[in-house]
């Protein structure tokens, strides 16, 4: 989207200037159609000092209704109204009073002064009625903009805590089992593998932290920090984890939430490697389709068909809006189904699959937007995960149990 090289100015955007313009337009305006037809009418030189004093006049008392419509604003609507009608009935007789005075002055040949003053009070107050109208709308329109300005930045302050919120419930299960892992290695002296993991770790807490709540990145840079992530975990589990990505090229460029798939990975850790002694496979796919950004991380675990009848039905949280008409289990991915309604609306699809012969997967699809060309890369953005990366070796010692993932029972869901 292009941006305007400047802000645009609203005529309200200063209101005490706004209200002088309106004030002289208006009056200024009165003034020139009065003089005007009395030009037209062949009018004596008298009716323009008049008419100009009527201008003055008006201005002045307009100026006296502002402050005191001013304080009537704020209280109760019948108090306001009733006050407005009051001072507005003591503001036309001000106006029709010194109406009548100016021209029983000039001109003295007029009837008297009472059905003067009777015959001139129609103008006053239908200027001064419609001046007090037209003075209470331009309020009740700023006060309702106002409101509605107030009213969208608490929103975008509400969805930026809520999107920090969401972020930050995905990692103390990963952080605890890191440092966890880290301790069981310096106690076994292992000081090379410990430093490594320590290592991997605060470049991948760095990259958390610089990254916004709220912002986004490349798939590319999310790749990365996956492939960090994974690097954390296999000196953990070894060959128990094994890894696949299938990024296209096109894929790489597009822009998406940052920390978007990283839960999904470490869904697929908790569930399908941890439980089993063999382990499991893990695989990133992204790729283009149009305007589209398709996304699966899949695993070659149990999926949803290794529990019981009462873990799988407290897992089934029935259908909810994006998800294609399947289930959503656990904490971690209505966080991301969160997420993908915050940034993207109605405009995302969000399906969880877990075909019978068993494996569990996560499709996103979301619009594609392409990264900029001038856009830096990220400041702490992870490097690929390496096959020679250091593993815990324990130097023919058997492993300790504390090196491996704590069982978690399955029934807290995914």
């Amino acid at each position: 989207m292009a941006v305007l090289p400047f802000r645009p100015t609203r005529f309200f955007e200063n209101k005490n200037r706004a209200f002088w313009n309106l004030q002289l337009a208006g009056w200024g305006g009165a003034f020139t159609l009065r003089a005007v037809s009395g030009f037209v009418g062949g009018q004596e030189l008298s009716f323009f000092a008049v008419i100009l004093i009527e201008a003055v006049t008006g201005l002045s008392i307009s100026l006296i209704l502002s402050t005191v419509y001013r304080q009537l604003m704020g209280m109760k609507p019948v108090v306001t109204w009733v006050s407005t009608a009051a001072v507005l009935a003591v503001a036309v007789v001000v106006f029709a009073f010194m109406q009548t005075w100016v021209i029983d002055l000039t001109r003295p040949e007029n009837s008297g002064f009472a059905s003067l003053f009777i015959g001139y009070s129609i103008y006053p107050l239908t200027l001064l009625g419609a001046w007090s109208a037209l003075y209470y709308a331009i309020n009740f329109f700023l006060q309702v903009e106002e409101q509605a300005d107030r009213l969208e930045r608490l929103e975008a302050q509400a969805t930026g805590a809520q999107l920090a919120m969401l972020r930050y419930q995905l990692n103390p299960h990963f952080l605890f089992n890191t440092l966890n892992s880290i301790s069981t290695l310096v106690l076994l002296k292992q000081t090379e593998p410990a430093n490594a993991m320590l290592t991997r770790l605060s470049s991948f807490l760095r990259h958390t932290l610089v990254t916004q709540p709220g912002g986004k990145t490349t798939v590319r840079q999310e790749v990365d920090t996956i492939k960090l992530y994974l690097d954390i975990e296999r000196m953990r589990f070894e060959e128990r984890l094994r890894t696949e990505f299938d990024i296209e090229d096109s894929a790489a460029k597009a822009c998406l939430p940052s920390m978007l798939l990283q839960p999904l990975v470490e869904n697929a850790i908790k569930y399908a490697v941890s439980p089993q002694m063999e382990g499991a496979k893990i695989t990133v796919r992204a790729n283009r389709t149009g305007d589209r950004l398709r996304m699966v991380v899949s695993d070659s675990g149990p999926g949803l068909q290794g529990r019981s009848p009462s873990q799988a039905s407290a897992s089934f949280q029935g259908d909810a809006p994006g998800t294609g008409g399947t289930v959503s289990t656990g904490v971690g991915l209505p966080n991301i189904r969160d997420r993908l309604a915050q940034a993207y609306g109605e405009d995302h699809l969000f399906e969880i699959r877990s075909p019978a012969e068993g494996g569990f997967s996560v499709l996103i699809e979301i619009p594609y937007e392409q990264e900029e060309e001038d856009a830096p890369e990220a400041a702490a953005s992870p490097a690929p995960s390496s096959p020679a990366a250091p593993r815990a070796q324990p130097q023919k010692q058997p492993a300790s149990p504390a090196v491996h993932p704590p069982q978690i029972s399955p029934a807290t869901g995914r």
